[in-house]
């Protein structure tokens, strides 16, 4: 039987992984302090206009464009935060104002020429130049948005940036959805926790650690539940104690040893299984499904092959599950840097360092899907398409790194 038909096709297979997630419904309010990488829960309108105010972009003189090239008397002095009737109408023929940045405008004038650019500066007159253009270093009020206006949609992550503007409209809570929740656990009687001592036939429990930090590091929140038991029964009933988590996603036992209970497990309690393997290398042995309200991801137990999984299945539909409007993988266009061979007749994911506009493949492309340094090397990842058998120097490629933002539209990200 070929790759083909035991096999899911990679592309199908990341449809069918975006297709189990629906978006959260539950909502919380929490303090603009807390939001960073939290995902809007609804519109967000402006409620003051940006500016609020006709303001001055620049220390130096407000003018009437008319009154260009002429030696101009200064009626007053007005700084930043004067109001009423220190910004009163005042001018006379011949007069202007002397302004510092960011403060209020008088609306008896048109245009801001800062201070470095006029002549004969002194305390009473000062000379402006011939050649000014109306408008200039004048902030218009609600130029850069108007009462009512979208600040941002619902489905974005909030960053320092939505913070900023949410701070400019006095906003000091914001409507998010809630965190969906996360298990992690891992497979096999060999393992140790890391605070456990461990003999030369056993090995510490690294993959858990790996994927709760993978986690953190794009804004999730994760519990790592434990090991759970090799055998059937005990997986059973480890895993039909966790169904009320959202999301359950485990590292092992899903290949086709005599001891791979996990799959098994997951299908006596319900699970509806969206795909089980995928053509790809390394990553085949990766398995997602809905288990009644649960979405769970059962991936390779070898940790390189583990986290490549997250990158390019697990970390998108987590996104879409959150509500976030990007759950699309971004890609980087790089110049590889040295020639490399992949294998035809399947998916290649190929580690590598995408740096300053070029990319160069991790170890010639030669290392194990059990390696764990293979991955401290590498910041990025390049997809093949079944049929490539190779890249060579100077081809331009597609590469998603490991830290890239999701985005809203599908692009292609195939070598």
């Amino acid at each position: 039987m070929s790759n083909k038909l035991r096999y899911l096709d990679f592309e199908e297979a990341v449809k069918r992984s975006l297709d189990l997630a629906k978006a959260t419904s539950f909502t919380e309010i929490i303090p603009l302090a807390n939001a960073i990488g939290r995902v809007v829960s609804e519109d967000v309108l402006c409620v003051k206009n940006l500016p609020a105010f006709n303001n001055s972009a620049m220390d130096g003189f407000a003018i009437k464009a008319s009154d260009a090239g002429k030696t101009l008397n200064i009626n007053k002095v007005i700084y930043a935060g004067d109001k009423g009737e220190a910004v009163k109408e005042s001018l006379w023929d011949n007069e202007c104002y002397k302004i510092m940045t960011g403060a209020k405008v008088p609306s008896d004038v048109d245009t801001i020429i800062p201070i470095e650019n006029c002549f004969d500066v002194t305390d009473k007159t000062v000379r402006v130049p011939e050649n000014i253009k109306e408008g200039a270093n004048l902030r218009l009020k609600g130029e850069e948005q108007k009462e009512g206006n979208v600040l941002f949609e619902k489905g974005e992550i909030i960053t320092s940036s939505h913070v900023t503007l949410l701070a400019s409209q006095g906003l000091t809570m914001i409507k998010v959805f809630k965190k969906i929740s996360i298990a992690v656990v891992s497979t096999g009687n060999e393992l140790k926790e890391p605070w456990e001592s461990s003999d030369e036939e056993e090995i510490y429990n690294c993959n858990s650690y790996a994927l709760v930090s993978l986690l953190t590091e794009n804004g999730f929140d994760a519990t790592y539940s434990g090991v759970i038991p090799d055998s059937l029964e005990a997986s059973k009933e480890f895993i039909s104690n966790m169904k009320n988590y959202d999301v359950i996603i485990t590292t092992g036992g899903i290949s086709m040893g005599d001891a791979d209970f996990v799959g098994q497990a997951f299908l006596d309690n319900g699970l509806e299984t969206a795909f089980h393997g995928v053509n790809v290398k390394p990553g085949r042995p990766i398995m997602m499904g809905k288990m009644e309200n649960t979405i769970v991801m059962c991936l390779p137990g070898n940790p390189l092959t583990a986290m490549v999984n997250m990158h390019l299945f697990a970390v998108p539909v987590l996104h879409k599950l959150q509500g976030s409007s990007s759950f699309y993988h971004d890609v980087n266009f790089a110049m590889n840097h040295q020639d490399f061979k992949t294998k035809q007749g399947r998916v290649n994911v190929v580690l590598g360092t995408c740096e300053n506009g070029g990319f160069k493949v991790t170890r010639n492309n030669k290392y194990g899907s059990g390696m764990i340094t293979a991955l401290y090397e590498s910041n990025s990842i390049l997809v093949t398409r079944e049929e490539t058998s190779g890249i060579d120097v100077g081809q331009e490629v597609y590469v998603i790194k490991f830290n890239n933002k999701l985005v809203k539209k599908q692009t292609n990200i195939f070598n």
